[in-house]
């Protein structure tokens, strides 16, 4: 395929007997602030307040009657399900659709109502994908994938066809689309290239799920070992092969960012819109800002797809904790203070008119203190120029700011030193969020070795996160690997981390 093959798939796509044509929003406090005029291709007001219908109806309109007889099936735990769900209740087409057992409720009473049978397999989407092959070899029916298939990504690239009569503006543009499996991009991208190749087409990943922006540096696809769990609607181990082949060549500019620029996107959205992104959704806002900072670009028209809102409520607390540390309004360190009388007043002095956003400190029989503490910024240099004014005063500063392990579980746990607990190795998992799995997993714990520290917090993700310790003597390093090795979730050392050290030992 090449982009006049996808302009000829989007020009005869059918979309819209079951999507409506979005608007372009203005965002006057983002635009402000950027230099730039960012308008926002709103994809998250379609029925299913995603993109993803779009390719599914367009697959599903053009089957043959033979195929239709048969029914549709597909693997999927978020906005692909919805789509086929909703366009197989427009078509009159039977829908099964393979969710892993970890799918939030709200997901699955979506596709049921929507008329979809839904069959909850195994733990990941890997395992559902697996098995959703395995039926619809045995049933007959036709597998809608959710981006690797001519069809689909054609249908996604009518967003195009729309922007291109929305935006009209002389001057540079430039188009920030989130990629998963590539589907949205390569659709987006073919059609804009056939049309309008002056117009810039930047792809944005999470940086923890990068798995596009691998490929197109080594050439061919790779697959990623692990995905990172926030932006969950683009965390995909490998991407398409037509995807792919299509982006590697239109595709101009790529930005990765991470959880903290994505939490603060969704916060610019709501801000100029009052409407909440999932974190895809907010993914080409993240990735337009971090644009504009790196590349000074100023007075040009930059749209960012805002591809879907479908978001579990409480998992807005997390992302209302990390906003401020992406946007830059608020710096962690980790300070050491005499421990004695008046030393707080004294650090608070040093402060000054900065608002604190937290601190935690508790009592040690040391001659020195540990204390975890938030600051409010007015500016991002700010957190350099406080930094530095402490270090200038002789206080012991670590900045955390970036630390993930500070901001997922240290910052609740400050205080939790131990002395007793020698030999100490402190290791992060992920396991499976549902019914049972915290109790399934702390019976896969069970071993020979005490459990020293555990902290475990529900960020209403399909993941749990948990930060664990062990007492291992020296000698049994081999018989402990082997164990975390029988475990069976993911396990990262985090006995070396700076926060674990300063706050936990």
């Amino acid at each position: 395929m090449d982009a006049m093959d996808v302009l000829r798939l989007a020009l005869t796509s059918k979309v819209y007997g079951a999507a409506i044509e979005t608007p372009v929003s203005e965002t006057p406090s983002l635009s402000a602030r950027l230099g730039n005029r960012v308008l926002l291709k709103r994809e998250d007001l379609q029925p299913i307040f995603s993109f993803k219908l779009r390719g599914a109806y367009n697959k599903m309109a053009q089957l043959t009657p033979e195929e239709r007889a048969r029914g549709v099936i597909c693997a999927s735990a978020g906005n692909h399900a919805q789509g086929v769900a909703f366009a197989a209740q427009r078509l009159g087409v039977r829908s099964v659709i393979v969710m892993p057992a970890t799918t939030p409720e709200i997901k699955v009473g979506a596709c049921r109502a929507r008329g979809a049978e839904v069959v909850l397999f195994g733990d990941s989407f890997s395992d559902a994908e697996t098995h959703a092959f395995a039926l619809q070899r045995e049933w007959g029916m036709t597998f809608v994938h959710p981006y690797d298939d001519p069809l689909v990504l054609a249908g996604q690239g009518t967003v195009a066809l729309e922007l291109l009569r929305q935006v009209e503006v002389d001057g540079p543009v430039t188009v920030f689309v989130p990629v998963g499996g590539g589907g949205l991009i390569a659709g987006v991208a073919g059609v804009l290239k056939a049309l309008r190749p002056d117009i810039r087409v930047v792809g944005v990943e999470p940086d923890d799920s990068d798995a596009m922006f691998q490929s197109v540096q080594a050439g061919e696809r790779v697959r990623l070992d692990t995905v990172g769990i926030f932006v969950d609607g683009v965390a995909v181990k490998q991407v398409g092969a037509f995807t792919f082949d299509l982006t590697r060549r239109y595709v101009d500019d790529w930005v990765r960012v991470n959880t903290d620029e994505v939490c603060a996107a969704i916060k610019d959205v709501f801000d100029d819109t009052r409407a909440v992104m999932e974190p895809a959704g907010a993914l080409a806002v993240a990735g337009l800002k971090k644009y504009v900072a790196e590349r000074g670009v100023r007075g040009e028209t930059l749209v960012g797809l805002t591809c879907g809102a479908n978001v579990n409520f409480d998992r807005l607390r997390h992302v209302a904790e990390r906003a401020e540390v992406g946007e830059q309004r608020e710096a962690i360190l980790a300070v050491t203070i005499p421990e004695r009388p008046g030393a707080f007043r004294e650090f608070i002095e040093v402060v000054g008119a900065r608002a604190i956003t937290e601190f935690n400190y508790r009592f040690a029989p040391r001659a020195q203190a540990q204390i975890f503490v938030g600051v409010q910024l007015a500016r991002a240099g700010q957190r350099a120029e406080l930094v530095a004014e402490l270090l200038g005063l002789g206080y012991a500063v670590a900045d955390l700011t970036e630390d993930e392990l500070a901001k997922v579980h240290v910052r609740h746990m400050v205080g939790g030193r131990a002395p007793e607990a020698t030999d100490e190795r402190v290791y992060s998992f992920t396991f499976p969020e549902r019914p049972g799995a915290l109790l399934e997993f702390l019976t896969h714990l069970h071993g020979r070795w005490n459990i020293s520290l555990f902290h475990y917090r529900n960020h209403g993700s399909a993941h749990g996160r948990v930060l664990a310790g062990f007492q291992v003597p020296a000698g049994d390093g081999a018989a402990f690997a082997a164990f975390l090795a029988g475990v069976g979730y993911p396990a990262v050392d985090m006995t070396a981390n700076p926060a674990y050290r300063l706050f936990l030992t």
